[in-house]
């Protein structure tokens, strides 16, 4: 996308706003209008007071000075404020935006972009989008109409001179387009190395306990210094290319100015120039330097900007989940057909699913299981349409899922997996979460109860109300993942998934939540995802996958007299086990 298209995106989010927005630019004006009258009242000054002695112009040029400054200073004031209500919203609009995206996008965008990568978009990217859209708008209007109000007056009081003045005004526009295009690309080099930044100081920041158990704290240094030396080498690049952009100007109006010098001097000679005039010409002259200057050097925010902004909307501009289906289910009786279903994940050639066949009757408990990368995990996501199928068709209650609703699909859906999600609220929160939301605090004790929570909860200083932290942070693993089948409870899904749910617990957290999942799973259609084998022994089907195929289904008993791979699986996590699970 081109600079100018960009821009003119970016203005498109001050529409909302554009009462306050043209009264800032009203302000702005009118504080640029006030600019050339200070030079301009240096004629009058000199000649009526020092060389004419004129008393009226004497008496009158103080309340002059005094009103000029009193009407600078309010409007300047007035832009600022009116400009910074638009600006603040502005950055507030465009998060808004940017987080509403990334609640609806689809998972292989979550896949395929680290997480930093995407608070960096966010929060730093934001800000330099902000200053592009009304910090350099400001600047062009206010100095644009600056300089051409100081123009105005030095052709009034000579335009011999201000022609020769005017011809350095395409060089420097020249030396703007060629510093303006190298700082674009170094701030794009700027945006993905303070992703990368943020995706490192996350990473460490979430596994701090591993990084110390093992030894990481050098490798996550030198990971760091190595990316922040990167960060300030592209940010000497910017400065040193943003600084030559501003002598390099002033010089050439220096030259011009020693120019305009010799030549008014030779004009006093005749008598064509008065002391008054010359020096509220170089008065004027001299002003055009600042708003000259500014106007230089706010290229380098307009690029930061711009550079930010590409970024920006290519999130913006994400196609989000795909949700075609017109289809409105309620409750479901719990159904499922996976007709030749095939499915490979973005980047790879190996098919994860490969004509998957397979009929799941209401309220039946599958198990799936096999060798790590065997389609598991990735047959079950199906189901919620968290990816979409290459080949093949999933059926809920003989409705294809492609023609259901995203929303009334994923409400007969519950989840229950080995990386519990707890939010940093409270624990009825927690159990109560999204649509649940407003849940009386009956039916949520109820939830807790038959999860086996509620004993961990009362013990808590404010019960249900009391704070868990980030990610359940204050919690262990088994009153985690407590409160997740509470929140399944509360539910009441038809097609419950349980992903590795009892995997790594204690004894005492392994038999709770066992009680617990007996209550869950109880006339629902549940796919549980398990590796410890001996905690889907009474499921009412296994399927073994492998290579994205079922090569055996069966129950437990008759897996085992089949001697094949899950008799295997089994026979090696028992002789591990010591001889008992």
């Amino acid at each position: 996308m081109t600079g100018n298209k960009l821009y003119f995106r970016l203005l498109s989010y001050v529409k909302p706003y554009r009462r306050i927005f043209v009264l800032a630019i009203f302000f702005t004006i009118l504080l640029a209008l006030t600019e050339p009258l200070l030079p301009a009242l240096l004629k009058p000054l000199l000649d009526g007071s020092f060389v004419e002695k004129d008393l009226d112009t004497i008496k009158l040029m103080p309340f002059a000075l005094i009103g000029l400054f009193v009407v600078r200073g309010f409007t300047s004031y007035a832009s600022t404020m009116a400009m910074t209500a638009v600006s603040t919203r502005v950055v507030m609009d465009l998060r808004n935006e940017m987080f509403r995206k990334l609640l609806v996008l689809p998972n292989r965008y979550y896949d395929n972009n680290p997480t930093g990568v995407v608070l960096s978009k966010v929060t730093y990217n934001v800000e330099q989008v902000a200053a592009a859209s009304t910090e350099v708008l400001v600047v062009l209007v206010r100095d644009s109409v600056s300089i051409l109000g100081l123009l105005g007056l030095m052709l009034y009081l000579n335009w011999q001179l201000t022609l020769f003045v005017s011809v350095l005004v395409p060089i420097i526009a020249l030396i703007v387009k060629f510093i303006g295009k190298r700082i674009r690309d170094i701030n794009r080099s700027i945006q993905q190395t303070m992703g990368e930044m943020t995706h490192v100081l996350e990473e460490a920041i979430q596994g701090n306990k591993v990084v110390r158990l093992f030894g990481g704290q050098i490798y996550e240094y030198d990971r760091f210094q190595q990316i922040s030396n990167w960060l300030r080498r592209y940010n000497v690049k910017h400065q040193a290319t943003a600084a030559l952009s501003s002598p390099v100007g002033q010089f050439i109006l220096v030259l011009g100015l020693a120019a305009v010098v010799y030549f008014a001097a030779l004009q006093s000679l005749d008598d064509k120039v008065t002391v008054g005039s010359f020096v509220s010409f170089i008065a004027a002259m001299a002003m055009l330097l600042s708003p000259l200057k500014k106007l230089i050097g706010i290229n380098s925010v307009l690029q930061r900007g711009l550079a930010a902004a590409e970024s920006m909307f290519e999130l913006v501009d994400e196609i989000p989940e795909e949700d075609k289906g017109t289809t409105k289910v309620k409750q479901l009786s719990g159904r499922v057909d996976f007709d030749h279903v095939t499915f490979t994940y973005g980047g790879s050639d190996r098919k994860a699913l490969d004509d998957i066949g397979l009929t799941i009757e209401p309220g039946e408990n599958i198990a799936l299981v096999g060798p790590s990368g065997g389609g598991k995990s990735t047959l079950a996501n199906l189901i919620p349409r968290f990816y979409h199928l290459d080949r093949g068709r999933i059926l809920l209650d003989g409705e294809d899922i492609q023609e259901v609703t995203l929303a009334s699909l994923r409400s007969n859906i519950a989840l229950v997996s080995q990386d519990v999600t707890l939010f940093n609220d409270t624990v009825e929160a927690n159990i109560a979460y999204g649509e649940m939301r407003g849940t009386d605090r009956e039916s949520v004790v109820s939830a807790a109860t038959n999860a086996h929570a509620i004993e961990f909860i009362e013990e808590m200083p404010q019960g249900l109300d009391t704070l868990i932290g980030e990610n359940g942070v204050r919690l262990s693993g088994g009153q985690r993942q407590r409160l997740a089948i509470a929140r399944a409870l509360l539910k009441d899904a038809p097609i419950l998934i349980l992903d590795e749910a009892t995997s790594a617990l204690d004894n005492e957290s392994e038999r709770f939540i066992q009680e617990a999942l007996a209550t869950l799973t109880r006339n629902r259609t549940t796919l549980i995802i398990a590796h410890r084998l001996s905690t889907i022994e009474h499921a009412d089907r296994i399927l073994v996958l492998s290579e994205g195929r079922i090569v055996e289904s069966g129950t437990h008993q008759e897996l085992m007299a089949m001697g094949g791979t899950y008799k295997k699986l089994y026979d090696t996590q028992f002789s591990i086990a010591g001889g008992t699970f």
